[in-house]
């Protein structure tokens, strides 16, 4: 190989290290936002569960009741807050869902086959073993694959517009409202469900671009956990489970159930 042809593959290989490192960047900052959102959202759902059924943890949070409607209520507004960073296009945020999807687009040779092979080299000392194989059952993505992950945000973002999006802006994040008849009306208009659905598709979201990015497996959404009744009936040891959300209301019962096995002062 010549001199001007190495110094080309060099710039080449430095390029793509670039255009790697730019969508690693911006997937571990979506990273952070999606767990935040669920960590908020099932802290408050699971306190509420959990204390339904727990009657002595009912009895001694209610000991100190300001202390925890200050907890529940930051919750609340911290969960709005983060799901708005997410959603909203107007937001002043420079990191949304539609950044991290852009960044993808516009870098999306790092998914070929020869940049994941050469990542998949790189992080392994014995990858001649097992190379060849690997890579016979790697996906590209294509631009349909963008577009359908795409209608998948448009869809939830219409769920956050219809339902979620003036609660953020017009009770967590502005003082818009301030009857409180005009703040129930808001939250009739809300699904437990459906609202679980909405906070874990980030992180779905997040999987399947890791997946396909380290791993080249195909950019689909996989399913996920959602019911907190469910979690909490499973016992799942907490290290057992790879998802937030579990671990969130494998803690908050561990929590009560900590406190309600106190002796009676």
């Amino acid at each position: 190989m010549c001199y001007i042809e190495s110094i080309y593959l060099w710039l080449g290989s430095n390029e793509m290290k670039d255009r790697e490192n730019t969508f690693i960047q911006e997937l571990e900052v979506f990273r952070t936002e999606a767990e935040s959102v669920i960590q908020f959202f099932y802290a408050f759902l699971s306190i509420n569960a959990s204390l339904a059924d727990n009657k002595k943890a009912l009895r001694l949070v209610n000991e100190t009741p300001l202390f925890w409607r200050t907890n529940v209520g930051a919750l609340q507004l911290s969960f709005f807050i983060a799901l708005g960073r997410i959603f909203d296009q107007n937001s002043k945020s420079k990191h949304n869902i539609d950044k991290l999807l852009r960044v993808a687009l516009d870098n999306m040779d790092i998914f070929s086959k020869e940049a994941l092979e050469a990542r998949k080299i790189k992080g392994s000392e014995n990858s001649n073993v097992w190379i060849d194989d690997y890579m016979k059952h790697v996906y590209v993505p294509t631009f349909i694959d963008f577009r359908r992950l795409r209608k998948y945000v448009s869809d939830y973002r219409k769920v956050y517009n219809n339902r979620y999006r003036e609660i953020r802006n017009m009770v967590f994040a502005h003082k818009g409202l301030s009857k409180p008849g005009d703040v129930q009306i808001l939250f009739s208009n809300t699904n437990t469900r459906k609202l679980q659905y909405l906070s874990l598709f980030p992180i779905r979201l997040y999987n399947c671009l890791w997946e396909l990015f380290h791993n080249g497996r195909k950019p689909v959404l996989r399913p996920i956990k959602y019911s907190v009744r469910a979690m909490r009936m499973a016992k799942i040891p907490a290290w057992q489970s790879t998802h937030i959300q579990e671990h969130m209301v494998h803690e908050t019962e561990k929590f009560f159930q900590i406190l309600s096995s106190v002796p009676n002062q």
